[in-house]
């Protein structure tokens, strides 16, 4: 049993559907959550969420990632600066280095403010090291490239792993040494949870 709900018949008829879609909604996404976490349980690597979100449940469904064991990632725009490669295109786009663009958007930012990059490449890692970066994310890199990443990086920011991760393959991810492993399924593709509501009408 999960929960017991009492109160008007018609009023406990009429919500059940809705509670229960919503229900089985956030017990698979913690399931699912716990299973990944499962899977890397011995190692030190963080499973995160992603933004892939469903409209208007962001935070019932980053709240069912944490139940599951998991860790949040941003909740918002707002919460990090995570520059991809079509922000980096525009920067240098304007003719400076990769390593100039990032530093001059440091200069204009709260020194509170988080700073993540992602990279597509190996050559990318050390002229955005260069800029003093927070997070370094390494998206869809080969289990070669990622131990190579993380090896370069060595320790000087925090090492994302990111893309296509699969239960089957995120016991060998965490195994190269990322701290951190992004899973944009955890939201975006958990199966609900079959439950059902057993009515007890009392005298």
């Amino acid at each position: 049993m999960l929960a017991t709900v009492t109160g008007p018949a018609r009023a406990v008829l009429t919500a059940e559907r809705v509670g229960l879609n919503f229900v089985q909604r956030m017990s698979g996404i913690a399931t699912l959550t716990a299973r990944y976490v499962a899977e890397v349980a011995d190692s030190r690597t963080r499973i995160v969420d992603t933004r892939k979100t469903t409209p208007g449940l962001r935070a019932f469904e980053k709240h069912a990632v944490l139940c599951g064991g998991g860790h949040n990632h941003r909740f918002s725009l707002s919460d990090a600066v995570m520059a991809k490669d079509n922000h980096l295109g525009v920067l240098t786009g304007q003719g400076l280095s990769v390593t100039e663009a990032l530093l001059l958007a440091r200069t204009r930012l709260p020194h509170t403010t988080h700073i993540e990059v992602e990279v597509d490449r190996l050559d990318q890692i050390e002229p955005v090291l260069a800029a003093g970066v927070d997070t370094i994310m390494l998206d869809n890199f080969s289990l070669a490239d990622l131990r190579e990443g993380v090896a370069q990086v060595a320790g000087r920011a925090v090492v994302e792993a990111s893309g296509g991760v699969r239960l089957e393959t995120v016991r060998a991810i965490a195994e190269t040494g990322v701290d951190v492993i992004s899973v944009g399924a955890l939201t975006h593709g958990a199966r609900a949870v079959d439950l059902g509501l057993d009515l007890q009408i009392e005298g």
